[in-house]
Order: C-alpha cells, then sequence, then structure tokens
C-alpha cells in the first residue's frame, strides 16, 4: 500500500536521499500510521470490553499512544524540512531526530504504565473471554504491525530516517506485547488459568526495552555520533581518486540532520606543485563530494614534500617508530626543518580513542625514540590527533 501511494503522491519517489523526497515519505508514512492505529485501538477497545482483559485493553491504549508518536513523527519531518533561517543557518534537520526522542519518552511511558495495571490485575484476577471474534481482531492487529514494522524499516533504512526507525521499531515491540496478549488469551480459554497480568508484565517490560534502545538510538545523532564507516569510505575513495592528493586526514562529518551534512578535512598534497592548479583540483573534488554524497565539504590543503629522498626516509623510520610504540599509530603532515645544531621533525600523531597509552606517554616515548637515531641530532615536535570518524 505504501509503495503504491508513494508512486501516486510522491514525485521522483525513488530518489531517497532527496530533502523533499525524504519528507514527503515522512509525511506518508506518518499519515498511513496514524490511521491504522486509530483502526486497532477501537478494534482492541472493543476486544478487551468484551473480554473483560486488561492487557488487551491496555494494548489498545498502546495503539492510541502510537497514533499520537506517528503524529509527532509527522510533525517533526514537516519541521526539519523547514528552511535555514537567521536564527538556524543549518536548517532544522534535527527536529527529526527530537520527534523520534519524543516517541521512545512515549514508548517508556506506556511501558512503565502497562507494567502497573498488570501487576494490579496479578493482584486482583478477573476471568476473561476468548471468543473467535476477539482473537479474530487480535490475529489482524499482528498483521497489520507486522506491516507497518516492515514498511517503517524500509522506508526508514532507504531514507536514513532515526525516527522512522523508531516507530518501526515501537510496531516490532506492538507486534510481540499482541502475540503475547493472544497467547494469554487462548491459554486462559483453553485451561482457565488467568495468566492476563503476568502475561502483561511481560508486554510492559519488553515495551519498555524498546522505548530504551530506541531513545539511545535518536539520542546518539543529537550527541555527536560517528559517521557510518560506508560513508567515510566513500569520502575517501572520492577524495584520494585525485592524482594530486597524497593522504587526507583530520576528517570531520558535521550532522545537522538528514540531508544536512557538512564535512571538513585536511588533504595532503605535493609542497612542489602549481598552487593554483591544486587550489582548482581541490575546489572540483568539493563540488563531486556535494553533488556525490549530497553534503557540504570543506578542504584545507597541507602541503608535503613529496620529492626528497631523505623526507621520504626519515618519514618511514619515524612511522615505524611509531608502531614500535604502539601499532595502532599513524602520523601525517610529516616534515623536516633543517638548523645549524639540530633537525626538527614535525608531525602529527593520530591516537586511537581507548589507547592503553596516554597522549603524555606516546609523546615521551617517541622523543625519546627520536632523539636516539643516528646520524644527527633530532628533535620532536609532535601534536596529538584523535579521529572524528
Amino acid at each position: 500500500m505504501i509503495a503504491f501511494l508513494a508512486r501516486l503522491f510522491i514525485k521522483d519517489h525513488t530518489n531517497y536521499q532527496e530533502p523533499s523526497v525524504r519528507q514527503a515519505y515522512g509525511t506518508l508514512s506518518g499519515a498511513v500510521g496514524i490511521a491504522l492505529n486509530i483502526l486497532l485501538f477501537f478494534g482492541k477497545w472493543l476486544a478487551g470490553t468484551l473480554s473483560g482483559s486488561i492487557a488487551i485493553t491496555a494494548d489498545a491504549f498502546n495503539n492510541l499512544s502510537d497514533a499520537g508518536s506517528s503524529v509527532i513523527t509527522l510533525i517533526g519531518f514537516r519541521l526539519s524540512g523547514q528552511k535555514p533561517d537567521p536564527e538556524h543557518p543549518f536548517g532544522h534537520g534535527r527536529m527529526e531526530y527530537l520527534s523520534g526522542v519524543f516517541v521512545s519518552v512515549a514508548i517508556l511511558i506506556m511501558g512503565f504504565e502497562l507494567i502497573k495495571s498488570s501487576i494490579e490485575k496479578i493482584l486482583h484476577p478477573e476471568a476473561i473471554e476468548g471468543s473467535p471474534v476477539i482473537l479474530a481482531i487480535l490475529a489482524a492487529s499482528i498483521l497489520v504491525k507486522v506491516y507497518m514494522y516492515l514498511y517503517n524499516s524500509r522506508i526508514g533504512k532507504k531514507i536514513g530516517s532515526a525516527a522512522m526507525q523508531a516507530t518501526a521499531n515501537d510496531s516490532l515491540s506492538d507486534t510481540v506485547s499482541t502475540t503475547l496478549v493472544l497467547a494469554a488469551t487462548v491459554i486462559s480459554s483453553l485451561t482457565g488459568l488467568i495468566l492476563d497480568g503476568w502475561f502483561g508484565v511481560l508486554v510492559g517490560v519488553f515495551i519498555f526495552y524498546t522505548g530504551i534502545t530506541t531513545m539511545k538510538d535518536t539520542i546518539d545523532p543529537l550527541l555527536g555520533q560517528a559517521p557510518e564507516k560506508e560513508f567515510v569510505d566513500q569520502i575517501e575513495q572520492i577524495v584520494m581518486a585525485s592524482p594530486m592528493v597524497c593522504g587526507i586526514h583530520d576528517l570531520i562529518v558535521h550532522d545537522y540532520g538528514p540531508g544536512r551534512v557538512m564535512i571538513s578535512l585536511h588533504a595532503e598534497v605535493p609542497a612542489h606543485g602549481d598552487l593554483l592548479v591544486i587550489h582548482d583540483e581541490i575546489d572540483n573534488i568539493e563540488r563531486v563530494l556535494q553533488h556525490e554524497l549530497n553534503c557540504h565539504a570543506t578542504i584545507h590543503m597541507d602541503p608535503i614534500v613529496t620529492d626528497d629522498a631523505e623526507t621520504s626516509r626519515m618519514h618511514e623510520e619515524v612511522l615505524a617508530l611509531a608502531h614500535s610504540v604502539l601499532p595502532e599509530l599513524k602520523i601525517h603532515d610529516f616534515r623536516m626543518v633543517k638548523g645549524n645544531t639540530h633537525t626538527n621533525l614535525v608531525f602529527d600523531v593520530l591516537v586511537p580513542y581507548k589507547a592503553p597509552l596516554s597522549d603524555e606517554m606516546i609523546e615521551e616515548k617517541l622523543k625519546e625514540k627520536i632523539a636516539a637515531l643516528p646520524g644527527a641530532v633530532y628533535f620532536a615536535v609532535i601534536q596529538i590527533d584523535h579521529a572524528y570518524c
């Protein structure tokens, strides 16, 4: 149904990274979610009233809260699509992440309320009825929620939406919860055991767990999580495809919401090259990045000596010394500055997070090893870096 509606109402519906297309998919999915959840609410509310089951009734109001979550998601997509303004020059894309957080909070509240009401049902059990009509309503609800999970998950991955992934996780938790409610109803009807409250607690715990994991997934982008490795690899492939670029480092991905990504990086270029020609090539690379990855790029040029045998030899020696301190270390921006009494070896060291040695210890060990090199008096001038990607 979603695919048919997308072809009907969304122009250029296969261009998932286009901001207008993303917003249209978010709006469509939110509207469909509202309609389906309201239908499920009325169906389960009727089933819960007829059967006297607290689990079914709670599950009905869970669907009503899901309709509210769909409203939040829809509003989030609409707000995130607003154009930049003087107060928000990077746009409003992070509103989509905030809507995912609100959905997560709604899931947590519903899980807590269901656990509380189920415990009351355990303390004061009441027999429930499991007629074929009630069982059919629950079975139909499971099928609808499976469908909602599938389309939200599929579209969420295609457009890279944390909010839609949160909605998909919510639908999956609803599928499990309704399945447990159906199992409790069938078992109670066949055996006379009143398991309604116990199954309700299980449902509530699962919903609460889903809310916590979903909140983490939506908060991480707001805190500044590392970009996807695939995206970083694409950036490196595009930049390194230029014959004038010898290497890249200090890559930072600034995420201001889906479709509003900015990147900055340092590109090592030959120091003996024509500055105007290299600058023109860097401009071309920035345009390719914008065209292929839909991101704004700023590239800083770092000139390095590539035509001096002594510098190349010392670069390899220093790299070997760095690996002897810690195999994961990398160096960049290497250059030699010769003086009358000594030679400065100036370079940056890329230290991984959670390294077994502190930055100070790494720097100290490297300086000691470089000072002990034969042939001349060497001083190390070291800048410690940490990767953002």
